[in-house]
């Protein structure tokens, strides 16, 4: 079993008073990092909010029903809370009134959870999330060595835990995945009704990873409205399919300050989305898949340690551009993403001259390592 990088963190907080709440996409193990966490404690309720008679259990609940379904359990797990009615409710007169049992919940949609928890406990919650696999857990795992030679293979499919511990299966595992992803929670919301439209508007932003998005054009693609495609894309960030990268503007004229760019939270499921699962030699678009991954496990990296930091691209009507602009602490860092060593990088001269106080680094395929958080391990 691959340990995952917030084992740790809960472990720490298993003994205090503060809700444990793990959020994330489907099927990425946060029901495994909880069971390999209790797995030695048999005082644990797990009930499953996917499941129609653990929902009616929680109808119309009160803090003396909610005693008597909890019983003697010291700890009590609930799955996919957001699948529970009222859940933000519900959390809340398990932590204000049953305080003798440690609340955990986990969640893969943040539709209605995330702003409901935020109401119901704050300041009584330790928050999480949890991705696919990280480069810095697949590096402890097996290696630095493997995991450098597994890196074509983790832009073509991802860094799922099935996926990556089911070798020769990984296409039929991704074609599975995509779809539970795409229609187990995003066509259950209320706002979604048009299903073969959604689907060609996250093929239209496959096509577009890296590049810059119009809400119009993308309408077009997929026979929806600019304004449906607004919200369709933040139904798709809510559930940790995508997430948007806005533009960094402060000091020129002709910076662009209203654009945006949209990327997959894994390659796998991308590439599912096109069903192009061809070798890294023979593809055309290596760049957009390599940028892709390093954003998503920069994420992942500060998202681990806890490090708080604003992520923006920088580009200007003369078409110059830096992939990543990752203010942190107040200090400004540049980042230009090129699979080859060596390859041109055109805008850093200006980039600097209008922000001198900022550092610059070009991440290639022979560096990525240190970007990736491996130097300061």
């Amino acid at each position: 079993m691959i340990e995952r990088a917030i084992a740790k963190q809960l472990k720490k907080h298993l003994s205090d008073s503060k809700a444990i709440v793990v959020m994330g996409p489907r099927q990425v193990g946060k029901t495994t990092a909880l069971k390999a966490l209790l797995k030695e404690r048999n005082d644990v309720l797990w009930l499953n909010g996917d499941e129609a008679d653990v929902r009616m259990l929680f109808e119309q609940a009160t803090s003396t029903r909610l005693r008597t379904l909890i019983g003697k359990a010291a700890i009590v797990v609930i799955d996919e809370a957001q699948r529970i009615t009222d859940i933000g409710v519900k959390l809340k007169l398990i932590t204000d009134n049953i305080t003798e049992a440690k609340l955990m919940a986990t969640g893969s949609s943040s539709f209605e959870l995330a702003n409901k928890i935020n109401e119901s406990l704050a300041g009584r919650k330790w928050e999480y999330m949890l991705y696919p696999l990280s480069f810095a857990e697949l590096v402890n795992y097996h290696g630095l060595l493997e995991e450098r030679r597994l890196l074509p293979h983790r832009l073509v499919y991802g860094s799922y835990p099935e996926v990556v511990t089911s070798p020769g299966d990984e296409q039929e595992l991704l074609r599975e995945l995509s779809g539970s992803i795409l229609y187990k929670d995003i066509l259950m919301h209320e706002g979604i009704k048009s299903p073969e439209k959604l689907e060609r508007l996250l093929q239209a932003l496959a096509y577009q990873v890296g590049g810059l998005v119009s809400y119009n054009e993308l309408g077009q693609a997929s026979g929806l409205s600019s304004k449906t495609v607004e919200r369709y894309i933040d139904i798709l960030e809510k559930s940790y399919i995508v997430f948007r990268l806005g533009s960094y503007s402060k000091n020129l004229r002709n910076e662009l300050k209203k654009s945006r760019k949209i990327y997959f939270i894994d390659n796998g499921i991308r590439n599912a989305l096109i069903a192009d699962y061809r070798a890294l030699e023979t593809r055309s678009d290596i760049g957009a898949l390599w940028e892709n991954y390093l954003m998503t496990e920069r994420h992942k990296l500060l998202a681990y340690r806890s490090i708080q930091a604003t992520f923006r691209f920088w580009r200007t009507a003369q078409k110059q551009e830096i992939d990543l602009i990752e203010v942190q602490g107040g200090k400004t860092n540049a980042f230009e993403f090129k699979w080859k060593p060596g390859a041109k990088v055109t805008g850093v001269q200006t980039f600097k001259a209008a922000y001198p106080e900022s550092t610059f680094s070009v991440v290639n395929r022979e560096n990525y390592e240190g970007f990736l958080g491996l130097e300061c391990q």
